[in-house]
């Protein structure tokens, strides 16, 4: 069975036969610190769509580039689905890209408060007219959290596109 790297790459050429338009990807990250990048960019290709990345980890980073409002932050939190949608928003917006997806979370082992258990991401996906995103708690280490969360963000993507071309059929 083939990675979902390779799948998503596989269904956006098939989007793009579909549709007769070329489709654009980037990606807004926080905890996962560039891992759902350096996945899609693994495919040979990839450069076809794959535009680029922000590893947004610092609050500051998240505000003033990536232009997440700082009431959103300080309302929400940093880890919250708000946050990770005006992620996912704002890097379609600063990459100009059809799909932005973005994650925030708590990797561990510290960072955890009785509402935000260790292992809660939001991975959000952003494209026109269509933003949301889904809660996740992982139960594993820093590094299995970071890397289940990356995968979660990847099978977001792979979902939403198999969307878009039933919809384009």
């Amino acid at each position: 069975m083939a990675n979902l790297e390779t799948e998503i790459a596989s269904l956006v050429r098939e989007y793009q036969a579909e549709t007769g338009k070329p489709l654009t990807i980037s990606t807004a990250e926080s905890g996962t610190g560039g891992r759902i990048a350096d996945r899609l960019t693994n495919v040979p290709g990839s450069s076809d769509y794959f535009k680029g990345s922000l590893i947004a980890y610092s609050n500051e980073v998240k505000a003033n580039v990536l232009r997440v409002k700082k009431e959103t932050i300080e309302n929400h939190g940093a880890v919250s689905p708000q946050t990770a949608i005006e992620m996912a928003e704002s890097g379609r917006k600063l990459f100009d890209t059809d799909i932005c997806i973005s994650n925030t979370g708590i990797a561990g082992p510290s960072g955890a408060t009785a509402e935000k258990p260790v292992g809660l991401f939001y991975v959000a996906l952003a494209a026109e007219g269509k933003s949301f995103s889904q809660k996740h708690i992982f139960g594993g280490n820093r590094e299995e959290n970071k890397n289940s969360a990356a995968e979660a963000a990847l099978s977001v993507l792979k979902q939403y596109l198999r969307e878009q071309i039933s919809l384009a059929k």
